[in-house]
């Protein structure tokens, strides 16, 4: 390197396996929550075909077992779909529904 010259920004590291799994936990909570969510106010939310269809199927089901794995199949989904403005919609109706 020469003398004063700035040395070039490291390229971002990727995320760690815990990081990447602690992503994933979140997003099949998020699942989770949409699952409970009322039909109507999950109308709202313009998800994707796919994602709409595997929440109809998770609710359906009784088996814990099959409901376990559509839970990991709704957060792999999930991955493809923005994540913030289904939680701020969360937020916002579950103030709603505390009355403040």
């Amino acid at each position: 390197m020469r003398a004063g010259s700035v040395p070039a920004p490291a390229a971002p590291e990727p995320p760690s396996k815990t990081q990447r799994k602690h992503r994933m936990h979140a997003l099949q909570e998020l699942g989770a929550e949409l699952v409970l969510l009322d039909p109507s106010r999950l109308e709202k939310l313009d998800l994707p075909e796919a994602l709409a269809d595997a929440i109809a199927l998770a609710r359906r089901l009784t088996r814990h077992e099959a409901k376990r794995r559509q839970m990991q199949y709704i957060g792999r989904l999930m991955r493809d779909v923005d994540p913030e403005p289904l939680r701020e919609a969360l937020v916002r109706w579950s103030r709603g529904s505390r009355g403040g």
